[in-house]
């Protein structure tokens, strides 16, 4: 296993370097992309999971286990290129930490509240496995390895404000999915207007929980890449919610 993760740190500090920032560039704008190709697509197809769940997209895999494996990479991807940083500034060390504790709740604990959950297709697995790997890599090589922070950096404002839209929005979101998973009561099936906290306020709560929290989560880090995938979310989350809504 160390043999393994020299090799592996080996690697990634041959990679290091100017080239790798400008890709890094280039998959931030991909990223937006794809946000705004999949906001124009679901304006006529429904995402396929969920109460939208369909063969179509291919065989119906257990909610459960594909939602934890899906989710894993953007967790397992930033701590192993985290690991082979040698000395942290603890302005990155913070940030990075943001990013994967909201990947051990969407990894390792959501996936075993689920009740019930529709299956997933497979088309639809393998599409959130792929991005949860591109938006790993994409964090966490940012933090770990490129960007500079002043010392004083989370006394700043912006992190300030930031971090505290970060975390609200992360508390919105965890709340309002425990709202969602007790609307129905044993044995009840079909959908219900989910009512309490930000669902008094807006149709998508857990939604809106999350867009929140990824934006907080770029103003915090005010790099490229962070603003690339709180946009993404928008975008997709943003015409889930107005599905949901209608």
């Amino acid at each position: 296993m160390a043999g393994g993760g020299g090799v592996f740190c080996a690697f990634w500090q041959w990679a290091m370097g100017p080239r790798e920032q400008r890709l890094l560039e280039l998959l931030s704008y991909g990223l937006v992309a794809l946000g705004v190709v999949s906001a124009l697509l679901l304006r006529f197809i429904p995402m396929p999971y969920g109460r939208y769940s369909s063969r179509r997209f291919g065989w119906l895999l257990p909610a459960r286990p594909s939602w934890l494996l899906q989710e894993l990479p953007a967790l397992l991807v930033p701590i192993a290129l985290a690991s082979c940083i040698p000395a942290w500034r603890l302005p990155n060390a913070v940030l990075l930490s943001c990013f994967i504790l909201h990947y051990v709740h969407r990894a390792l604990i959501f996936p075993f509240l689920i009740r019930q959950g529709k299956p997933t297709p497979l088309f639809t697995f393998l599409l959130a496995l792929l991005f949860c790997i591109y938006n790993g890599y994409l964090q966490g090589r940012s933090l770990s390895t490129y960007v500079e922070y002043p010392s004083d950096w989370l006394k700043r404002p912006c992190f300030i404000a930031g971090f505290m839209g970060w975390l609200i929005g992360m508390a919105i979101n965890i709340h309002s999915d425990h709202i969602l998973r007790n609307l129905r009561k044993p044995g009840e099936t079909g959908y219900k207007i989910p009512r309490g906290g930000m669902f008094e306020y807006v149709s998508g709560a857990n939604f809106f929980g999350e867009i929140l929290e990824w934006f907080g989560f770029a103003l915090a880090c005010c790099t490229i890449e962070s603003l690339a995938f709180a946009l993404c979310t928008l975008f997709i989350l943003g015409s889930r919610a107005k599905q949901h809504h209608q």
